[in-house]
């Protein structure tokens, strides 16, 4: 927002963005990582980050992570994603300039780029598959993680327990017990006032996330299509004539004559079921005696009659 505002005083700022980014995304990962024993998307969820190789009862959420397995995932979680959105960059990046040819076709440079451009789909399937391979095995119960930055971290995911529940809870609303001290009891108020603030943010982040969901769903190119189709009526088919009986009244040639009494209309009146218009007498003593339409035979009543006025009355 910064940057749009005003490029020339922060237009460093989206310049750097990716790594300011992942500056945050470290600092997030590593608090809760080391808090929680999990990331931030895993805590939402109600998970924990346990070592492969322990056995037996797990530790508390709030112990944390063993050093290993904490840098481990703390770089799998936040410079994996970084190097794979800046290589995507980069390989974009190159395909325009191989588009232009920004470089001379016998430069080394560009044979080897171009190399790298017909491998970089190979190896991004490569990529895709392993994540893909190891779903299923997950899925069949042939595998205890289901992505493969958590077997190269060392650890899997677990539900947390009600003592790991608890223990958050203790830890989230810990406060010393002695407050003597103006200074003690502002450092206080300032932790209420935090974890207050935090908490708030959590609860309402799962509903943010729905409303986001919608709106873009909402404002989808597809879900405009399909809104006008399911919201556009089509087009009434013309009144379908019924078989005229001896007494039915045919339409006149000339649009001012009354088809009942074919004489010039007096006191016009339409009928509201039809559209057709009368002598305001006639159609009345009609509809009163045959509860339908003249023309079409459309169920009419009296309520159906709408008079029609010419501009100088």
């Amino acid at each position: 927002v910064l940057a749009e505002s005003n490029p020339g005083r922060y237009g460093s700022l989206w310049h750097w963005f990716d790594e300011a980014y992942v500056l945050l995304d470290l600092l997030l990962q590593h608090h809760y990582l080391g808090s929680c024993s999990a990331s931030f998307s895993e805590n939402f969820y109600s998970l924990k980050r346990v070592p492969t190789a322990e056995r037996g009862p797990h530790a508390l959420a709030t112990a944390g992570l063993p050093r290993r397995h904490h840098c481990k995932s703390l770089l799998l979680l936040v410079l994996v994603p970084y190097l794979k959105g800046k290589l995507e960059k980069l390989v974009s990046s190159l395909r325009e300039e191989d588009e232009y040819s920004i470089h001379p076709p016998s430069s080394s440079w560009k044979r080897f780029y171009r190399a790298f451009l017909a491998a970089y789909p190979f190896v991004n399937m490569a990529w895709e598959g392993w994540f893909l391979i190891q779903q299923l095995c997950y899925i069949l119960g042939k595998a205890q993680h289901h992505s493969p930055m958590l077997r190269l971290a060392g650890v899997r995911l677990v539900r947390l327990t009600a003592e790991d529940i608890q223990a958050l809870e203790k830890k989230v609303g810990a406060t010393s017990s002695q407050t003597h001290g103006i200074k003690t009891q502002v450092q206080s108020a300032v932790r209420k006032a935090l974890g207050g603030i935090a908490f708030s943010l959590s609860t309402g982040l799962s509903v943010s996330v729905f409303f986001l969901q919608f709106l873009d769903w909402w404002y989808s190119s597809e879900n405009q299509e399909t809104i006008k189709s399911l919201t556009a009526l089509p087009i009434p088919p013309p009144p379908v004539h019924l078989d005229h009986e001896a007494d039915s009244a045919l339409l006149p040639k000339l649009r001012t004559v009354c088809p009942l009494c074919h004489k010039i209309r007096v006191n016009a009146t339409a009928l509201s079921t039809s559209g057709f218009v009368f002598c305001y007498r006639c159609v009345y003593s009609y509809v009163k005696t045959h509860q339908r339409c003249p023309i079409t035979g459309y169920a009419t009543e009296l309520q159906h009659l709408v008079k029609l006025y010419s501009p100088e009355s």
